[in-house]
């Protein structure tokens, strides 16, 4: 890793410095713009609940009421949204994933109109807690147009740091927002663990705790990242089996769905919930704080089933072990001692099951232990969690972008040989 910092202020690789200082640069525009309020409103009190997620992406925006608020996430939801349709869901979507790069510029568009669209019914949802519900329907209609705007800006900025600077820009900004509130978080741990605790060495005990419980969170989340099941492939004919003298294998990541699985179950529990601010039944919204309450256990147990069956399906839909199979067939490649056809299609099956149980556990200890720690410590402070998500997020960014880099300094050393 010393060795990468190292070549990037190399002379050679001055271009690359200056994609970086770009990307720097954008990330300190999102920061900004994340301190900026919408006019003439003010900013949310209180547990954000279910928004929680939302808000931490941001960097607090939305419970600031910032220009940002929404973030960039109405565009996650669209593409996750035309990913699965793009899954022999729709055939028009299917096809276009299939045409190659002017499909996926088709998917593209539509899926930005749609997050435009998602921002913008979002942007309605939030501006009653951000303005009241006694406001004029036009203060409404203007909050969600500020939002849609900053979330239609902030899309653009995604796409100058893709283009110029290094990394996924949308990737990025989400990294941004969280990392950007983890010094007000450990301030915060510190306020709270030393210089509220009568006992300044319990307090300092308990404070080192907390931070070393962090570090062994990151650890472990970079060990399931770059964990993955190898599964070794041979061909039929020896030019492509011996070429390079490398063993040639399909990579399944134990964690091949990433975070999908938790932004699924939340955002699928958050739409019952954000009902409750339309539908004035009792019996409904009793329902509802009872059984889709992350702070309740029958609540937490539907969200962590939700993440484990989105896990599966994701991963399943996401490799199509079919698809696979096929494939392999076609170009003369057998998994060793397995038959070709439907006994490569069980096979690979049964391995992303077994795989895809250990990441689904993995992701549901992650997802619960905010909760957890947040109901069952005696921390009243509800700035300071032990967010596994965010790190998850930061986590799988970071090393994105870190092998983006070292993939452009290990070309230009390749290419200065010749």
């Amino acid at each position: 890793m010393f060795a990468v910092f190292k070549q990037i202020f190399a002379p050679r690789n001055k271009d690359l410095r200056k994609r970086i200082l770009f990307t720097l640069g954008a990330l300190a525009v999102f920061a900004v713009g994340t301190s900026i309020r919408i006019p003439n409103t003010n900013s949310i009190n209180g547990n954000l609940g279910f928004l929680e997620l939302l808000n931490s992406m941001g960097g607090g925006a939305l419970k600031r009421g910032s220009i940002f608020g929404l973030g960039v996430m109405p565009y996650i939801s669209a593409s996750i949204v035309i990913q699965l349709f793009s899954m022999n869901i729709i055939p028009y979507f299917t096809e276009l994933a299939k045409e190659g790069y002017s499909g996926r510029r088709k998917l593209n568009t539509i899926t930005r109109y749609l997050g435009i669209a998602i921002a913008f019914i979002q942007g309605l949802i939030l501006s009653i807690g951000i303005v009241g519900k006694n406001a004029e329907a036009f203060e409404y209609i203007r909050v969600s147009i500020i939002l849609t705007a900053g979330t239609a800006f902030l899309l653009w900025i995604g796409d100058q740091i893709t283009q110029k600077g290094v990394g996924n820009g949308l990737s990025l900004i989400i990294m941004a927002g969280i990392v950007a509130g983890l010094p007000y978080m450990f301030t915060e741990a510190f306020r709270t663990f030393i210089l509220g605790n009568d006992n300044l060495f319990i307090g300092i005990i308990s404070f080192a705790v907390y931070v070393l419980i962090y570090i062994a969170i990151v650890v472990g989340v970079v060990f399931i990242q770059e964990s993955e099941r190898r599964v070794p492939i041979q061909y039929s004919n020896k030019t492509l089996s011996s070429y390079g003298a490398k063993q040639t294998y399909i990579p399944f990541r134990v964690n091949a769905a990433g975070v999908m699985p938790v932004i699924f179950a939340s955002t699928l529990i958050a739409i019952p919930q954000t009902l409750t601010n339309f539908i004035t039944n009792e019996g409904y919204i009793k329902f509802v704080n009872n059984y889709l309450n992350y702070n309740t256990v029958v609540g937490l147990i539907i969200y962590l089933v939700l993440i484990i069956l989105f896990s599966f399906g994701y991963t399943i839909l996401e490799f199509r072990p079919e698809d696979i199979a096929t494939n392999l067939q076609k170009n003369g490649g057998y998994i060793p001692g397995i038959r070709p056809g439907k006994e490569t299609k069980k096979y690979i099956t049964s391995v992303l099951i077994k795989i895809t149980t250990f990441g689904s556990i993995f992701l549901v200890v992650i997802a619960a232990l905010p909760i957890v720690f947040a109901n069952y410590s005696n921390i009243d402070n509800a700035n300071i969690s032990l967010g596994g998500t965010g790190i998850l997020i930061v986590v799988g960014v970071a090393l994105e972008t870190y092998k983006q880099v070292e993939s452009v300094l290990s070309q230009k050393e390749y290419k200065g040989r010749f």
